[in-house]
């Protein structure tokens, strides 16, 4: 039977939140196809393609529903690009700030369209890709020097970026036989952002566009955000289309698609005291939400508030050896006790792709919610021999 503080959980969630392991990533099939639905109405009222960023949300479970909205997938790598080509099939985009000899030659295998970084990388590999089995369009991707975002490390216009090639580098010789050009400079950015960039792309780079065949708007676009200006965006993508009617465009992001759509379940196992309550988890910020201490960013808990809003307030941290492993600071109605389960929100991007089992902890488990029944189904569990084979 659930304890109050999962009481106070459920009466916030539709679904049993004792239903799946602990730890555990539960993503939510309805709420993530009202994220498709938003994007394929994008697609539809755009002209432009969009494609699912691996990088950012790869639950390969789910590409039967993803692949009801969306074209293809995009790569940074030989196994991202194996991933798309035989879980969701359509067009496989792939880029890497650089290949090797050996990576392009898987890459080559399963990549529709391959960007690359540097004319230099370009010449590298142009007679390999023109040996390829299969027909492979290539394109450059570029900087705009337009920088719109708030941290230099989500930067790729920052000064001294190795992101992208920059106007000065790039000559009409440069890009004979390249067919695209891509341009990635957002992050968790609305469409006034990609509105001044694509200004900034077209004054450097727009004497090229008459002889391409695509441009890739790049990621970071957040456009199942509430907030989001979805209008601007459709109108930004149509004047564009209309100034360059030959063009196909493409938006890749990876965010946007698992947006608000998943959390992650744990358990309180233990409660010490040190200057204040601290309530120690069954799951780590640094192995499975490093993002929570790389961004920095404090995740949200369903039934917790800011430090001090509630009746009593804990610091929550993880199970690694890691002194700075503390997800943040939350209060609450009720006081914590040994077994409560914790339901931290918005988890299902930028998570399961980027945990480690440093410590030898345990990855979280993957789940997903029945869109009608509402039912936890457990898709995957890990456990040692997943330890063991990532090391020798």
């Amino acid at each position: 039977m659930a304890n109050t503080h999962d009481a106070a959980s459920n009466a916030e969630l539709d679904f049993d939140v004792r239903a799946c392991p602990s730890p555990a990533y539960v993503v939510d099939d309805a709420l993530l196809r009202r994220n498709l639905e938003r994007l394929g109405d994008v697609q539809a009222a755009s002209g432009a393609k969009i494609l699912l960023a691996l990088k950012g949300f790869a639950m390969w479970d789910t590409f039967p529903l993803v692949r009801q909205y969306l074209v293809g997938t995009t790569a940074s790598g030989q196994d991202e690009a194996r991933l798309g080509f035989e879980a969701f099939g359509g067009e496989v985009h792939c880029f890497s700030p650089a290949f090797g000899d050996e990576e392009m030659g898987v890459v080559l295998r399963y990549a529709d369209h391959l960007s690359f970084n540097s004319p230099s990388q370009w010449q590298h590999f142009r007679e390999t890709v023109a040996a390829a089995p299969r027909r492979v369009s290539c394109g450059l991707r570029v900087n705009p020097e337009h920088s719109t975002g708030d941290v230099p490390l989500y930067d790729p216009c920052a000064p001294g970026s190795r992101l992208g090639t920059r106007a000065r580098e790039l000559s009409p010789e440069a890009m004979e036989g390249l067919e695209g050009l891509h341009f990635h400079t957002l992050c968790e950015q609305n469409s006034d952002d990609l509105e001044s960039t694509l200004a900034a792309f077209e004054a450097k780079f727009g004497g090229y566009l008459a002889d391409l065949a695509w441009v890739n708007f790049g990621g970071g676009h957040h456009i199942t955000r509430d907030d989001y200006d979805i209008e601007r965006l459709v109108r930004v993508i149509r004047n564009f289309r209309g100034r360059h009617p030959h063009l196909e465009v493409y938006l890749e992001p990876g965010e946007a698609i698992a947006l608000n759509t998943g959390y992650l379940v744990c358990t309180v196992l233990d409660i010490v005291d040190n200057d204040g309550p601290i309530a120690i988890l069954d799951t780590s910020a640094t192995a499975h939400m490093p993002d929570v201490l790389e961004m920095p960013y404090r995740p949200e808990i369903i039934g917790g508030g800011e430090p001090g809003e509630k009746a009593h307030t804990y610091r929550l941290g993880g199970q690694t050896c890691l002194a700075g492993d503390i997800v943040g600071a939350y209060s609450f109605d009720a006081p914590l006790a040994i077994g409560d389960r914790l339901v931290f929100t918005d988890m299902a991007h930028y998570t399961m792709v980027k945990t480690t089992t440093f410590n030898g902890i345990r990855l979280p488990s993957i789940c997903r919610i029945d869109e009608t029944s509402r039912a936890i189904r457990t898709v995957k569990t890990f456990g040692y021999e997943d330890y063991r084979q990532r090391l020798s």
